[in-house]
């Protein structure tokens, strides 16, 4: 078993040292910002990233938000060039997810949410380029699920545990019997009297999963599911990067992830003005 990739803070244990590894993170609530233009460039490749703005637009329009065959256009036949030059005008959003696996994922949301770029690498480079619509890509649940199991055999009590094996049986009741789309199970490890003794058996217990998420919304929040299936850490960070708030969840995948409906129909508004911007400006 992997072991957990992340300390957790709760009341009783050690004060967290470690940042935030993979992005700098902001200080301020995320708020939206247009994307910019690259004026210099080949108006051919311009041109090129336009027209698939269009065709994803159309796509979003066309599909109810949360129904099966959620738009995707695949961005890997494109020349290199097209492909930055969409990037350019998606720009980077909230959400940021590692993927493990074959192949190994990035998936970043972009400034409108909901809409998401997935890169599938490999080490002879880039196999994998989609833009989807979509409240999040099916492959970071389905990957979660893929390392995970519904039995784990929890490890040999250390010393000074006391609450950690109670918790333990409650998360591995709870994901034994879930269902997909039922209501999420949450236990607030801040509030709980947990001794680092007992953070550290429960990250041994239930291990390392294959999906790291970075939420960047309304505040910084670091989510990473487990080996146990449909169980997911999720922890909140203050300024200065010190957990405020920890919880275990069980469910699909916690709320603060993916993206809603509202969120989805605001996108499908912003980025129409977009590319009703962008028309005009290439017509200018």
């Amino acid at each position: 078993m992997k072991p957990f990739p992340i300390p957790v803070v709760g009341a009783g244990s050690h004060v967290e040292e470690e940042a935030l590894e993979y992005i700098d993170m902001p200080k301020d609530m995320s708020t939206f910002a247009v994307p910019r233009v690259d004026e210099d460039a080949d108006p051919a490749v311009r041109a090129e990233a336009f027209h698939v703005l269009e065709q994803l637009l159309d796509a979003m329009k066309a599909w109810t938000f949360g129904a099966p065959s959620a738009p995707r256009i695949d961005l890997l036949p494109l020349r290199p060039p097209v492909r930055a030059a969409i990037n350019e005008l998606l720009g980077e959003g909230e959400v940021s997810l590692i993927v493990e696996g074959t192949p190994r994922l990035r998936i970043q949301e972009t400034v409108f949410a909901g809409v998401w770029r997935v890169l599938g690498e490999a080490d002879d480079g880039v196999i994998q380029d989609v833009v989807c619509a979509c409240a999040l890509p099916e492959e970071a649940i389905a990957r979660a699920r893929a390392g995970s199991r519904r039995d784990l055999v929890a490890p040999a009590l250390p010393d000074g545990v006391m609450n950690a094996p109670a918790v333990l049986t409650e998360l591995a009741e709870r994901a034994t019997n879930y269902r997909e789309g039922d209501e999420a199970h949450i236990v607030n490890l801040t509030l709980l009297p947990m001794s680092p003794a007992d953070h550290g058996y429960l990250g041994s217990a239930l291990g390392g999963g294959t999906v790291t998420v970075l939420s960047r919304g309304y505040g910084n929040c670091r989510v990473t599911s487990t080996a146990l299936e449909n169980t997911w850490w999720v922890q909140y960070f203050n300024s200065v990067d010190t957990v405020i708030l920890s919880t275990i969840e069980v469910t699909d995948v916690p709320d603060v992830v993916p993206a809603a409906a509202d969120d989805f129909a605001d996108s499908i508004e912003r980025l129409g003005e977009w590319v009703e911007t962008l028309r005009a400006w290439e017509a200018s």
